[in-house]
């Protein structure tokens, strides 16, 4: 629909109905109103959808040697270790918040990633999972499912 509007536009310029600072002034303003929309239309969709997700909290890999891969980010990415379950796991970021998980793994890969619920309610999200035809994992707090490629995804508090 938006490339229908700047069509129209340019082609009232281009007959000669809109000067060249009303070409501008529309364009820009098409643009301004862009930018807004898909915000606004998130926003929206999130009402409808089972959470609002609020970013991406953490993202959890499985590596073949968690020292290695310890070393590797903190030299290369400068993450700190926030806490070291020494060959079987790490979790790393900055300050208090962690937001790379490192596991031990026999084949290195995505393990899950984790977006943050504003509001999150470990025994609400699993009724809404459950609800939405999900089939959920849970471990205390922690809730799991699978994305339609089989991907694990966890919710947690943001």
């Amino acid at each position: 629909m938006q490339p229908e509007i700047a069509d129209r536009i340019v082609e009232q310029f281009e007959r000669g109905q809109l000067s060249r600072r009303q070409l501008a002034a529309r364009l820009m303003g098409l643009g301004a109103a862009l930018a807004v929309t898909p915000q606004a239309a998130g926003a929206a969709r999130a009402r409808d959808s089972t959470f609002a997700a609020t970013g991406l909290d953490h993202v959890a890999l499985d590596v073949r040697d968690v020292p290695r891969s310890r070393e590797f980010y903190k030299e290369h990415l400068g993450l700190e270790v926030i806490r070291d379950g020494g060959e079987e796991n790490c979790f790393l970021g900055r300050g208090d918040g962690f937001f790379l998980t490192l596991f031990r793994g026999k084949q290195p890969g995505l393990n899950h990633y984790c977006y943050g619920i504003e509001g999150f309610d470990a025994d609400e999200a699993e009724r809404k999972l459950t609800d939405a035809g999900l089939e959920v994992r849970r471990e205390g707090g922690r809730v799991y499912f699978k994305d339609p490629d089989g991907i694990e995804v966890q919710v947690s508090g943001s």
